[in-house]
């Protein structure tokens, strides 16, 4: 949760007890009548767009689309993927990022195992 959002939560619970308080004391016998009531029923209004505002923020944050861009250094060769499997030809689509690790799924045989680097020497 971020600050503005806390913020914002505290900022409306105080508008929110003050405004209740506000319509509380309008009726008592030194209340200061309907210029009192008009006021708690403002403040508890603001107090309730703060926690939308607050609250509808949170779901055009959460979307996030992350793109992972690799610098190969030196010249490289890329060679054809083929499945350990049946042989098919793969793209780069039958190849998916699972929990930090490449997995390759065969589109002919649906064979799915990790992509593993040979090394380098």
């Amino acid at each position: 949760m971020s600050a503005l959002r806390i913020i914002g939560y505290i900022a409306a619970a105080i508008l929110i007890f003050f405004g209740v308080l506000f319509i509380w004391g309008a009726g008592g016998p030194e209340g200061g009548g309907w210029g009192w009531v008009f006021t708690g029923a403002i403040s508890v209004l603001l107090g309730f767009g703060l926690i939308y505002l607050a609250s509808r923020r949170k779901a055009a944050a959460e979307e996030q689309e992350v793109t992972l861009k690799i610098d190969l250094s030196g010249d490289v060769n890329l060679d054809q993927l083929t499945c350990r499997s049946c042989g098919g030809a793969l793209t780069a689509d039958n190849i998916k990022m699972v929990a930090g690790a490449l997995v390759v799924t065969c589109p002919y045989c649906g064979t799915t195992y990790q992509l593993t680097e040979e090394p380098k020497w």
